[in-house]
């Protein structure tokens, strides 16, 4: 099974594997957390997972939080060495993008190799999880404003909003400022600490949260400084919100 955002490259990726490996069936693409979550949950795990670390919405180690995996992970990744010899050392097997067919052909040897030596249970290491997210984080804007420019500091920003195929930062002063970045671009930029990527439309300021409410089907409903209109937390995601905000 693949999970991958970017249709291309779970594409290029099926026909890579089908063309290595014609005896190997491909069971599904999937292209986020809830959606694998919830595939994972109703059916037999496959033999091989291949699973992309960023997707549209979070990080995809967050899976492992809300189910236990049961078959061999090879991830699809773009960290740098120093990341990925940590997944080497742990014997979590990973491919550089963009994947070369030669890269693809040893994982799956590697993978055929060890097949019986696996273990049923996948246990991520979260301390190899906090290295990959050790990083210097954006701390301000540049945005334009009226005929100039202006700088907008990250932390007066209450949340950041998706709308008509653009992007905005919302400060806690009201001012609502066009940025040049997609909500999948700015989750590598914040500080997980500070920010959490609530659903496909919204990024939050853990300091814009002022009341958390229980919602239909297990969901939940954030008030949020200077947004009228709720932001809503799948049922999926709300017990990784939780932990987020407790921590």
């Amino acid at each position: 099974m693949i999970i991958e955002d970017e249709e291309a490259n779970a594409n290029r990726l099926k026909r890579m594997v089908t063309g290595l490996r014609s005896n190997y069936l491909i069971l599904e693409v999937l292209s986020s957390i809830e959606k694998s979550v919830d595939w994972l949950s109703n059916n037999e795990h496959p033999d091989l997972l291949f699973m992309d670390i960023r997707l549209s919405d979070g990080v995809s180690f967050e899976i492992f939080n809300l189910i236990d995996i049961k078959c061999p992970v090879i991830f699809t990744t773009a960290y740098d060495e120093f990341a990925l010899r940590a997944f080497k050392h742990n014997s979590i097997d990973y491919l550089l993008k963009p994947i070369e067919e030669d890269e693809l052909k040893f994982a799956l040897e590697k993978f055929e190799n060890q097949q019986q030596k696996i273990s049923n249970k996948f246990d991520f290491p979260r301390e190899i999880l906090d290295m990959m997210l050790q990083k210097e984080y954006r701390v301000r804007f540049l945005v334009t404003y009226k005929d100039g420019f202006k700088q907008v500091s990250v932390s007066n920003i209450s949340y950041f909003m998706s709308e008509y195929g653009s992007t905005f930062s919302v400060t806690f002063d009201g001012e609502k400022h066009l940025v040049s970045h997609t909500l999948e671009s700015l989750e590598e930029q914040l500080d997980p600490k500070e920010f959490f990527r609530a659903n496909r439309q919204y990024i939050v300021n853990v300091k814009s949260i002022t009341q958390v409410h229980n919602y239909f089907n297990s969901k939940l409903k954030l008030d949020i400084k200077q947004c009228k209109e709720g932001v809503f937390i799948s049922r999926l995601k709300a017990t990784l919100f939780k932990e987020w905000l407790d921590s």
